[in-house]
Parts: C-alpha cells; sequence; structure tokens
C-alpha cells in the first residue's frame, strides 16, 4: 500500500472512529460503571444470585465496549504517529508495519461497527438454538449433527457457553432434534442471522451407491428471556407431559420421569427440556425456552404485516432455504440472503460462519 494510499484510509478510520465517540456517549457509560460497581460493593449484594450477576455481566458488557473503544483509539493516535515517522524517514521496513497496523485497525472498526448495530431490544440476550432435519431419515439427522458441531465450534471461538437443553439422538447418526443454550454478549443479536433452512449437497456417506444426496434442516433462534419480562401465558393453554431422559449417556439417563415437554396449545408450540435430574428445573427452563418462542412468533407475525403492507413476498418452507452447502461437484457456501459465498465448505462447517452473518446484519440495517 503507498503512504497516500495509507493517509486516505487512516483519515476514514478516523472519521468513523470520530462517529463512535459520539453516539456512545462514554461518560454516561463510565458513570453508569461506577454505579454498577458500588451496587457490587454492598454487603448485600449476593442475596439474589440471579440479580447479582445480570449486575455483573452488564458491569463486564460496558467495561467491554468502553476498553475496547478506547483501545481501538490509542491505536489510531499510535498509527498516526507511525505515518508521520514514515513520512520523514522514508522507512521501507516502518511503511510495511503501518500497512499492517491499517489492515488490523479496519478490521477492528469494522468489529466495533457490527457491535454497534445489535441494538433491539434483546440482541444482547443469550440465545436459544434448535435443530430439526427435515425428511431423509439418517442422512439428514447427520446434516443435523454437522451444524450442531458448527455452531458449538462458533460458539468456542468467541468464548460463548453452550447448554444442551434438549437432545433426540438420530436412531443409526447424527440427531433427531437438538436445543442448545448459547450463553453469551450479543449471543441472540448474532445467531438470529441463523434462522432458517440450511440446504446440503453431497455424496452420502450412508449411501452404498454413491449418490449425491439433497439434505435439509431447520435452525430456528429465539433470545432466551428474563424471569421479569412480561409474556402472558394462560395455564390452561398448556399440555405439561413428563417422560424419562434419554441419551448417549451421562446426564441425559435418569431413572426418573424428569424430562418435560410442555405443548401451547393455540400455537402448538412444543418445548422439551431434559438436562437437569431434576423434573422442577426442568420445568422451570422449558417455560423460559416457551416463552423465547412465544415472543419469537409475536416477532415474526408483526415482520409478516409490514411485509404485506409494503407489498412482499415472504416464503416460508423447506424450498426458502437461506443457506446451501455444497460438497459435491464442486465446494462452496452461499447465502441465498445476501449472495456471499465461500469456497472453502470445510472451514464454514468448522464455525467460521461470522462473514455470513456479518453481511447478514448489516444487510438488515434501514
Amino acid at each position: 500500500m503507498e503512504l497516500i494510499e495509507i493517509k486516505q484510509e487512516l483519515d476514514k478510520i478516523e472519521q468513523r472512529i470520530n462517529e463512535f465517540r459520539g453516539s456512545l456517549d462514554l461518560d454516561h457509560k463510565k458513570e453508569q460503571i461506577k454505579q454498577l460497581e458500588e451496587k457490587m460493593a454492598e454487603p448485600t449484594f449476593w442475596d439474589n444470585h440471579d440479580d447479582a450477576q445480570k449486575v455483573i455481566d452488564e458491569s463486564n458488557w460496558l467495561k467491554s465496549k468502553v476498553d475496547n473503544f478506547q483501545s481501538m483509539a490509542d491505536e489510531m493516535d499510535d498509527a498516526n504517529v507511525m505515518y508521520e515517522l514514515v513520512k520523514e524517514e522514508n522507512d521501507e521496513e516502518l511503511l510495511s508495519d503501518l500497512s499492517e497496523t491499517v489492515n488490523e485497525l479496519r478490521h477492528k472498526v469494522k468489529e466495533f461497527e457490527l457491535e454497534m448495530l445489535l441494538s433491539e431490544p434483546y440482541d444482547k440476550n443469550n440465545a436459544i438454538l434448535e435443530l430439526h432435519p427435515g425428511a431423509g431419515g439418517t442422512e439428514s439427522q447427520d446434516w443435523a449433527s454437522i451444524l450442531l458441531r458448527m455452531y458449538q465450534r462458533w460458539a468456542e471461538s468467541r468464548d460463548f457457553k453452550v447448554e444442551t437443553l434438549n437432545y433426540l439422538a438420530g436412531d443409526e447418526a447424527g440427531v433427531k432434534s437438538v436445543t442448545l443454550l448459547i450463553k453469551g454478549h450479543n449471543a441472540y443479536g448474532y445467531l438470529k442471522a441463523e434462522k432458517g433452512v440450511h440446504r446440503l449437497v453431497r455424496i452420502s456417506p450412508f449411501d452404498s451407491s454413491g449418490r449425491r444426496h439433497t439434505s435439509f434442516v431447520s435452525c430456528d433462534v429465539s433470545p432466551e428471556l428474563d424471569s421479569d419480562v412480561e409474556i402472558e401465558i394462560n395455564s390452561d393453554d398448556l399440555k405439561i407431559d413428563t417422560y424419562r431422559s434419554s441419551g448417549a449417556g451421562g446426564q441425559h439417563v435418569n431413572t426418573s420421569d424428569s424430562a418435560v415437554r410442555i405443548t401451547h396449545i393455540p400455537t402448538n408450540t412444543i418445548v422439551t427440556c431434559q438436562s437437569e435430574r431434576s423434573q422442577i428445573k426442568n420445568r422451570e427452563h422449558a417455560m423460559k425456552m416457551l416463552k423465547s418462542k412465544l415472543y419469537q412468533l409475536e416477532i415474526e407475525k408483526k415482520e409478516q404485516e409490514l411485509a404485506e403492507i409494503r407489498g412482499e413476498q415472504k416464503e416460508i418452507g423447506w424450498g426458502s432455504q437461506i443457506r446451501s452447502y455444497i460438497f459435491h461437484p464442486y465446494s462452496m457456501v452461499k447465502d441465498h440472503r445476501t449472495n456471499v459465498d465461500v469456497g472453502n465448505v470445510h472451514s464454514v462447517v468448522d464455525g467460521n460462519i461470522d462473514i455470513f452473518i456479518d453481511a447478514y446484519l448489516r444487510s438488515q440495517i434501514g
């Protein structure tokens, strides 16, 4: 990169950082952090563990936001100093270092910009992610297990925690259904980009004739809602069943009917939880999952109404896949909403899906 190009890029980055500074209101955020730290120092802070954890999470999020911005602003200052040195000394090695610094800054600005986009009411919440294979038996159930691993790897890369709330193994391989609770700041904000049908094209390892198969898995994502969020649920509308937990072993195998299935009759919404040994705890988890799904249904209903007002056609079903993962006859992953494609399908199913999430979230601006 030539020095004049570097200067132009630095000016753009600095302008964007100044825009962030204006919208962040750093003084207000620092005051919020101070108030939260005072609350954490109170003798009764840990009397309610759940409330205390919310305060800690909020404090950590605010500190992270402020620290990330400050780090980016400091690096911008350093880059400007380095630019002046290069201009004076005409040092090729220093020019190379400056070019690398600019590229890193550009990436950090892009990441911070994405964080700023996640401003919807529940974007910062944990995410409840469900995978359901379509028709196709073992092949589609195996595809669901590949996606399960993909989302687990993605979550690990962001230091998010993953809990398995429900797991139903496939008859021969893969999974019939799985529900994950993915814990981390903005988990829902990011993963809402993954909601939809995911299509796989490959030579099936379960077909002795070596034929190419197309499989589908539906991914459903909703925010985990706090217990104080009001979602009206009439107990008369609920059908609650208990059954024995099942699974490959470990915590999923119990000798009592601890697993819980709740059906919301008016919407035919079904949630199941078997992650705990206690039926009471599984029921609490299941009710939170139900609240989240009913909230998601309300969002979709409003989106559909807006789409009808605008005269848009919104297809729902197996034909309206959001993304295709093609292993054969060539290697490519293509997102049909943003037209972003990646040639390395193995990298994507290893959890490198940020390029698709980024493109989708940016496409939703305005």
